[in-house]
């Protein structure tokens, strides 16, 4: 989909503008695809910008099935470090890296039909054959990112982390409530009336 233009009616006549940039002169940013090194560095890019412009609330809207761990931490890291306090929106799924991305926000939402995924961290080993050291040597890596993870979870929702250790080892799924209840979301965001909306928590 094509980057919508919207007009703006100032002293100089009407004037045109992307929804993206009008979105980002609103400190409203959104990860609605994969995580994975494009689209973590130019949100990265992003949120240092809009830091250093000013210390006003910053809003990330999330609707993201996961992918890449590393690049993901490093944009967590990159959003935990910001001096401006940072909302995060579900408004779909947020799995896998995308639920460690939505536990960033020092304010959690989501919708009431929005999900929450969390399991532990995969790895593809290839098809050839790999000596044991090798082999070895990645599934240390593996069990390393794993209790980064779960640490992270546990972290942020103040849950044990034995715990998280047993939901992450499966894919387990949360409904908004679920999500509210475990202490990975703050608030659901429900309708009252046109226009409204109303917060439980």
């Amino acid at each position: 989909m094509t980057n919508a233009i919207i007009y703006h009616e100032t002293a100089q006549g009407f004037q045109s503008i992307s929804l993206d940039d009008h979105y980002f002169s609103e400190r409203i940013l959104f990860l609605t695809e994969e995580v994975n090194v494009q689209s973590c560095s130019e949100l990265i890019k992003r949120f240092k910008y809009l830091d250093q412009l000013s210390h006003k609330e910053i809003t990330l809207f999330i609707n993201s099935p996961g992918g890449e761990v590393t690049s993901g931490l490093c944009l967590y890291e990159v959003i935990r470090q910001a001096k401006s306090p940072v909302t995060c929106i579900c408004i779909g799924m947020a799995g896998s890296m995308g639920s460690i991305l939505y536990l960033a926000g020092d304010k959690r939402l989501m919708y009431p039909d929005s999900q929450i995924m969390i399991h532990d961290p995969a790895a593809y080993f290839g098809e050839s054959y790999a000596n044991y050291g090798s082999v070895k040597d990645q599934l240390d890596s593996l069990m390393k990112i794993r209790q980064r993870i779960a640490g992270i979870i546990a972290k942020r929702t103040g849950q044990k982390l034995e715990t998280i250790l047993e939901y992450t080892s499966k894919d387990s799924f949360f409904s908004a409530k679920e999500a509210l209840e475990l202490g990975l979301a703050h608030q659901i965001i429900t309708s009252t009336q046109k226009g409204e909306c109303n917060y439980e928590q």
